[in-house]
């Protein structure tokens, strides 16, 4: 029966692989969390004379270094002064040489958002006029490419490491304190601790190139592994590698010192590993909280204890799973796992999958926020197949405690005591003989193949006793030495096939059986859900998403209604510069808002409603779709809170972007912007 198990077996795995290799491919770089919301000087545009800094301000703090904003001349040379220096809230800043000639100059950003992903992108803007630049303009990508898909595959296995050390050890002290002696459980365990801190060296060397120039070179630089132990990101990996070395120590107790204890000892023991395992675990699950998702948006402080106990509960649930599939499959014969044990198992996975639901709905509504945001976005389609990977692990697992319901009971076939009393009949069946001439490896000729293998033993030993005591020429000596060695032969052979008696005894029973096969199902779900985990892990939070989709809309829905009832278009953007004074809100009337020419009158007031008269105010549009723009609009200053320009051309009819840059001060200003539907 084992090996009709075994193609199934092999079939899942191969199913895994495809799966991971699918979402791996699928998802390509990591989805940016943050997004540049403006700059200044802006994109496209043509200013007067050379400023003195370039700023960028984003839609969330985020993470820079020397190289992180780049602004390069015609020729490609650098024209900044070094480390851009975050000027107020999510604005970042760097200053530029004085006396910059006439030119096109180019703008490079690459930075990392606070949950740990890289973004980056470029835009060129012009002093005096433009002209013909060598730099490339197109948008950088990061988190591709060979680096990036070994980022990502790192990130699984550091995942799937934890949840079977976790796991396994947790299956191990909470449900089978006998399973300390079973080979095959100890390298299970082992090998997770294995996995865990190969990936996470992986992940330190590879973050510098995977959030940097993503070259393979760059792996081993270690200037590049300097900045990252600077990073949260590196912080969180290094205390994941000394939370290991005390994990370590945990399973060399619970492998070695616990396992020679007698019961009562062990029962001592047992408390004081539950706790420090607790405490390692739980640090070791915060190493993945303090840096990603659960470390930024809404309610860090309630999320990341509940993104913590999440983890544990999926390693407690998928790890013992994992254990159990081996303890039911490589167990040796005679340390079969108990039915007791299996029970157990079944009430911790169950609370497990309790605690999952209590977390898991907390995370969706904290990265959803809306009903709709399940399928209008990546994250919520990705929600969606997890949520069903769930329900159908739940399913399978409802089958598993029925045959562990099945297996209850001292007597049950497949208990300890009835596999016991079980090779015991077959060594007497061996011993006495039944069958007649069959091979001995078939159960029915077993008692006559072995008999007549012992007398072959017997007389070989008879003959090697005679020669020696009649004092038999040395010949004769080797002689008897080749019949000692064939009865040890003939001794291990019966040693193999009574082994094997008694494994097809055990498996013989359906109901062990049965609960072989629904929990080598479930760990099959365990794998690719865990690989849809990963994927989400990277992916753009819904709630970010969807908020941006709905302003958009929000904002074109209502320039559209303005619109057409008065023919104008009127749009209302509140803006914060920073500074004493860096609030406030700025209103573009536009008339007649049609293609062709256009008046413009631009209102900026305090948040009393009170005029505002700020030291500059620029505006630029343009019609993403049709690639126009962006067409810089200088208003002149009629009065206090007052700009005004005539003559505005529009092109053509289209949903165009209206950015309004307003300077409160000479160092703060910002750039806000909407899109309304003109023509």
């Amino acid at each position: 029966m084992t090996q009709a198990i075994a193609p199934r077996a092999r079939t899942l795995v191969l199913l895994f692989l495809a799966a991971v290799a699918a979402l791996l491919v699928g998802a390509g770089p990591a989805a940016a969390h943050a997004a540049l919301t403006g700059s200044d000087p802006a994109q496209g545009t043509v200013v007067d004379t050379a400023p003195t800094q370039v700023s960028l301000t984003f839609s969330e703090k985020v993470a820079t270094t020397d190289g992180s904003l780049r602004v390069l001349d015609p020729k490609g040379k650098r024209v900044d002064t070094g480390k851009p220096a975050n000027v107020s809230g999510t604005t970042y800043a760097v200053q530029l040489h004085a006396g910059l000639p006439d030119g096109t100059y180019t703008v490079t950003y690459q930075v990392v958002s606070e949950d740990s992903h890289p973004v980056s992108g470029a835009y060129t803007f012009s002093i005096g006029a433009p002209s013909r630049t060598s730099v490339p303009v197109s948008g950088q990508e990061v988190g591709g490419g060979v680096v990036g898909g070994l980022y990502g595959f790192g990130r699984y296995l550091s995942y799937a490491g934890y949840i079977v050390l976790v796991g396994g050890a947790a299956f191990v002290l909470a449900c089978w304190p006998r399973g300390t002696s079973v080979r095959a459980v100890q390298r299970l365990v082992v090998s997770g601790w294995l996995v865990l801190t190969a990936a996470t060296l992986s992940l330190l060397l590879l973050r510098g190139s995977y959030t940097g120039s993503g070259k393979v070179a760059d792996i081993f630089d270690l200037d590049l592994l300097g900045d990252v132990l600077q990073t949260k990101t590196g912080a969180a990996l290094v205390s994941r590698l000394l939370l290991l070395a005390a994990a370590a120590l945990f399973i060399a107790v619970l492998f070695g010192a616990y396992d020679k204890r007698d019961d009562e000892e062990k029962r001592d023991l047992t408390f004081g590993l539950a706790i420090g395992g607790a405490v390692v675990a739980a640090g070791l699950a915060a190493s993945w909280a303090m840096a990603e998702h659960a470390s930024t948006g809404l309610q860090p402080g309630i999320a990341m204890p509940v993104d913590v106990l999440h983890l544990f509960a999926v390693a407690t649930w998928l790890g013992g799973l994992a254990t159990l599939l081996v303890a039911l499959y490589r167990a040796p014969v005679d340390q079969p796992v108990e039915a007791s044990a299996v029970r157990r198992f079944s009430t911790v996975a169950f609370g497990s999958v309790v605690a999952l639901v209590a977390t898991g709905t907390y995370q969706s509504w904290r990265q959803l926020g809306s009903w709709s945001a399940f399928t209008d976005t990546r994250y919520g389609q990705l929600l969606l197949v997890k949520i069903g990977l769930v329900a159908l692990l739940v399913g399978v697992a409802s089958i598993s405690r029925r045959w562990t319901g099945r297996l209850a009971g001292t007597g049950a076939p497949g208990s300890r005591a009835t596999v016991a009393a079980g090779v015991g009949a077959a060594g007497v069946g061996a011993g006495v003989g039944g069958g007649g001439g069959k091979d001995p490896g078939t159960g029915a000729g077993a008692g006559t193949g072995t008999g007549t293998k012992q007398d072959a033993g017997k007389q070989g030993a008879a003959r090697s006793d005679a020669g020696r005591g009649s004092g038999e020429e040395p010949g004769d000596a080797a002689t008897g030495a080749v019949g000692t060695e064939r009865a040890a032969q003939l001794a291990r052979q019966r040693a193999a096939e009574d082994t094997a008696r008694q494994r097809r005894l055990r498996d013989a029973d359906p109901h062990r059986f049965g609960l072989r096969r629904s929990v080598l199902a479930e760990a099959g779900v365990a794998v690719v859900l865990l690989a849809v985990t990963t994927a989400l892990t990277s992916t753009e939070p819904g709630r970010t998403e969807q908020d941006a989709k709905a302003a958009t809309a929000a904002s074109s829905s209502s320039s559209s209604g303005t619109g057409s009832s008065s023919g104008a278009l009127t749009l209302d953007m509140p803006f914060d510069a920073g500074g004493t004074n860096g609030k406030g809100v700025v209103s573009v009337d536009l008339d007649p808002a049609r293609a062709g020419g256009n008046e413009m009158h631009v209102y900026v007031t305090r948040p009393n409603g009170r005029a505002f008269d700020v030291p500059e105010v620029k505006v630029a549009l343009t019609l993403e779709s049709k690639s126009i723009g962006p067409l810089p609009v200088a208003p002149d200053h009629i009065t206090t809170g007052h700009w005004s320009a005539s003559g505005v051309q529009i092109p053509m009819a289209g949903e165009w972007k209206i950015a309004v840059t307003v300077r409160t001060s000479d160092i703060d200003q910002v750039t806000v912007s909407k899109n309304a539907q003109i023509g």
